[in-house]
């Protein structure tokens, strides 16, 4: 099974079954709700006449600069336009796509395709995407020395390709991507700070397109990594009910954070879809200035009484399955609601069934009122090596905590 290259077939002769000249080849076509990966259709151009095009099985014979058919000219259609179908020309070549394997965006030099004989016809697979110096070099070559030529010269290039299978297109017109069965399956499989890495790189529509067709929950995480003026940016364009789902999905001081760096018009919008618990939520953490440790927290964390039993605890954690914020720590509540203690969840996990969680609590217990300013809270977490802290109202109340990845995130912006 040898291999071609889609440059060695766009702009090649096209003869019919007794010989006679067709056209040029001007485009190449891949019909994904059939075959994924296969050449369906090739585009014969013929100057002042309407193009032509011959079906994948039409098709006898191909190499470098020529197809052959199995068919007459008249048997041929003529070219009609199908949003359904994926142009290596258009589409591809000289367009960005995402490798989902190596997790960046690279631009499509060429295609490679394999040949696959079937009962007398050739069909054309499409295996790799060309992104490196060889489909680079194909294309400054082609029309002025010869295949052979060509091929000699990319041997001595590094090759660097991508599989078919690893490809991510990028397709801004929602309905188009619906014709093409463009799935972001990949994409949502992918860390979001991956993702995230993956679309600083993009274009505004191409961003856009993108969060666009990932689950609620997959945006949000990746939104979350995203700097905040492009996450602003995203939200911004979007439907006020969309928006609300994704940051229904964030963290609440992740959600609030993005609520804060729109526009006061649409922070407004979006607010008004939120469901009345997190708009709730959210609405008490906007209250905070941004840069004191209300402004960092997240109201999503785990509060047991004192008294209660390690076994309680861990029962009651595993009921609320998955839904019980930062667990670096569980925090405890005196019964004046006061917080009273702070238990490392390792030290939770060995201690005896039935033994009061109060027994466990670390010492010193490390806290800040909502108002310290975050050079506070950068000093506790430097000075205690802490992962997680308490922030509490003016009655001794924990309401929120500061995690370290806040911190991190807040360091990271000074720099």
């Amino acid at each position: 099974m040898s291999t071609l290259h889609a440059t060695e077939l766009l702009g090649g002769e096209a003869y019919d079954a007794q010989g006679n000249f067709v056209g040029r080849v001007t485009e190449l076509f891949i019909e994904p709700s059939d075959q994924p990966n296969r050449i369906a259709r090739y585009l014969l151009g013929r100057g002042k006449y309407l193009p032509l095009v011959a079906r994948h099985e039409q098709v006898s014979f191909v190499a470098p600069g020529v197809i052959k058919l199995n068919v007459a000219e008249r048997d041929l259609d003529h070219f009609a336009p199908n949003e359904g179908w994926l142009a290596v020309r258009k589409d591809l070549l000289d367009q960005q796509i995402i490798d989902t394997k190596g997790r960046k965006v690279v631009r499509v030099n060429d295609i490679d395709l394999a040949e696959q004989p079937t009962n007398g016809t050739v069909e054309l697979r499409v295996t790799d995407v060309d992104v490196g110096l060889t489909g680079a070099a194909r294309r400054l070559l082609q029309g002025l020395a010869s295949p052979s030529f060509i091929r000699h010269i990319q041997k001595q290039l590094p090759a660097r390709v991508i599989r078919w299978e690893f490809v991510n297109l990028i397709e801004s017109d929602p309905l188009r991507r619906v014709k093409l069965r463009i799935t972001h399956n990949r994409l949502e499989n992918m860390h979001p700070a991956d993702l995230a890495d993956i679309m600083e790189d993009l274009s505004a529509t191409e961003r856009q397109s993108i969060i666009a067709s990932l689950d609620e929950q997959t945006a949000a995480e990746t939104l979350a990594e995203l700097d905040s003026r492009l996450t602003s940016q995203i939200v911004e364009k979007m439907a006020p009910e969309q928006a609300a789902d994704i940051l229904e999905e964030m963290e609440p001081d992740k959600a609030a954070d993005v609520l804060a760096g729109l526009s006061p018009e649409v922070s407004q919008d979006v607010f008004d879809e939120l469901r009345s618990e997190e708009a709730r939520e959210m609405a008490n953490l906007l209250r905070f200035d941004e840069n004191s440790a209300g402004g960092m927290m997240t109201t999503d964390f785990v509060l047991v009484g004192e008294s209660a039993s390690r076994g309680e605890v861990v029962d009651w954690i595993r009921k609320k399955e998955g839904e019980s914020g930062i667990l670096d720590n569980v925090y405890l509540i005196d019964g004046d609601a006061k917080l009273s203690g702070a238990v490392e969840v390792a030290r939770l996990l060995v201690a005896p069934e039935e033994q009061a969680v109060s027994e466990i609590k670390s010492e010193p217990l490390v806290w800040v009122p909502a108002d310290a300013n975050e050079k506070d809270v950068f000093e506790l977490f430097d000075k205690y090596n802490l992962r997680s802290l308490a922030v509490v109202d003016g009655n001794g109340r924990p309401v929120g905590v500061v995690t370290v990845d806040d911190v991190v995130t807040r360091l990271r912006a000074q720099l």
